[in-house]
């Protein structure tokens, strides 16, 4: 008897019903997922789907090109792709997200914060003021321009305590707000989708996902990704744990101590908001050893309009954010 031999096998067994594992669960998810997408093309009239560039939304319009197919080969997504911008995007994410609307040849829709400043629907407090929070506004706009009843959304819950309260399908009133406590039953994956004149829904078809899931998928998949996702070297500020670029919008002030790091993104939003996290992984595999290791949510980690309160992404999602 070889023991050595013996041991080699049963580590190759080990790890190949790992694999068989997780790409059944990974399976299961996207089966879900797109089972979700095909459903509100199917109940909806007025669908639109949330894309910034961002690998949340990009994952959603994998699974989606697996739903409905490209034009390339006689499909397409049924719906078009909407973005809020805040006029203070990562330029390496919008210009991604102009690149991957093209390629699939999707009808890509984009409404700007800075338009609804200059109607005057939207007033900051400040020059500086985060736009982040005002995308509700551009949102609701939106919504009523193109008479959306449906928006495809890319939340999970395992982002933030609020996320993890919404439904599947999430139903807003004719003011576009969320109400908690009168969401819908979602038993047995039957989903309640009727509307009164002016409402919409909010669906999130990953919401049963995790950041790991994510990544893991992203790896299967070969998901292409703006390259902040990445290992970078930039100027950070650290800000009580936080890194907070430098840029532009999010000059050093007066004490702050500049230092280049070794650093990527978890998650992508206004740069006024969104912090790195200093990493050296380059691909995502090695994004999905760091992801098992973490302790903190992503939005946990790298998102500054989180933490004005422990009640703040309820708050704003009660008055219309996505």
């Amino acid at each position: 008897m070889n023991t050595r031999t013996d041991t080699a096998l049963l580590e190759k067994k080990t790890n190949d019903m790992s694999y068989h594992l997780n790409n059944s669960h990974l399976d299961a998810l996207e089966e879900e997922t797109i089972f979700i997408l095909r459903e509100v093309a199917a109940a909806f009239e007025r669908p639109a789907l949330l894309f910034s560039g961002g690998k949340d939304s990009l994952v959603m319009l994998k699974c989606a090109e697996k739903a409905f197919g490209t034009k390339a080969n006689g499909g397409g997504i049924p719906y078009p792709l909407l973005m809020i911008d805040t006029g203070h995007n990562f330029p390496e994410v919008t210009d991604f997200r102009d690149f991957r609307a093209k390629e699939l040849g999707a009808e890509l829709i984009v409404r700007n914060v800075e338009d609804s400043m200059a109607r005057g629907t939207v007033r900051l407090a400040h020059p500086g003021e985060s736009r982040n929070v005002h995308q509700s506004v551009t949102l609701l706009e939106a919504i009523d321009e193109f008479r959306f009843d449906a928006l495809i959304g890319g939340a999970r819950r395992d982002e933030e305590k609020a996320r993890a309260k919404e439904r599947i399908f999430s139903h807003r009133d004719s003011f576009g707000q969320w109400q908690p406590k009168a969401q819908r039953p979602e038993l047995w994956t039957l989903f309640n989708t009727r509307l009164q004149p002016g409402e919409h829904f909010r669906v999130f078809p990953i919401s049963n996902w995790t950041e790991l899931d994510v990544w893991q998928y992203i790896d299967r998949e070969q998901i292409a990704l703006p390259s902040i996702y990445y290992t970078h070297k930039r100027q950070v500020v650290d800000k009580k744990g936080l890194l907070m670029p430098v840029t532009e919008l999010t000059p050093p002030r007066d004490g702050d101590v500049v230092e280049t790091r070794d650093v990527r993104f978890r998650t992508v939003g206004d740069i006024t908001c969104t912090a790195p996290v200093e990493s050296t992984a380059a691909t995502p595999a090695e994004i999905v050893i760091e992801t098992l290791a973490a302790d903190v949510s992503e939005r946990g980690a790298t998102r500054m309009d989180d933490k004005t309160s422990d009640a703040s992404m309820e708050k704003r999602k009660k008055d219309g954010y996505f």
